[in-house]
């Protein structure tokens, strides 16, 4: 008779253990989550504090007009900007005009020439009589 009874108690337990273990390893896994939501939030603001001393104020609008329309587009010419002034390429701050001729310069490396060839196939059902 005390079979089934420990059998159930045991049962309990291990539920009440593994219940407290996933809760915890939730928590660990949310405090995770958090830390490496801050240091993206502190990488964005590093990297637009940055952009900010190197860009003017029209050059600034600029990037973010473009950000709204291509985000992958503007993320990539900052990327361009920030690294050739870590390699002190950049003396002064970049003019719109400069971020123009940067624009410019990037978009003749990376358009793809596209071709269309268009086949037309002759209906198995077409008779030409």
């Amino acid at each position: 008779m005390a079979d089934p009874e420990l059998e159930a108690i045991r049962q309990r337990r291990m539920q009440e253990l593994m219940a407290r273990h996933g809760v915890q390893g939730n928590q660990q896994n949310s405090e995770q989550q958090k830390a490496q939501e801050d240091a993206k939030r502190e990488a964005e603001e590093r990297r637009q504090m940055m952009l900010s001393q190197i860009l003017s104020a029209e050059a600034r609008e600029r990037l973010a007009r473009i950000a709204l329309v291509k985000p992958e587009k503007a993320r990539g010419v900052e990327d361009v900007i920030l690294r050739a002034a870590q390699m002190g390429q950049i003396a002064e701050k970049v003019s719109e005009e400069r971020l123009i001729t940067l624009l410019e310069q990037i978009n003749n490396q990376t358009t793809r020439q596209t071709k269309v060839t268009i086949q037309r196939r002759r209906s198995v059902l077409e008779d030409d009589d």
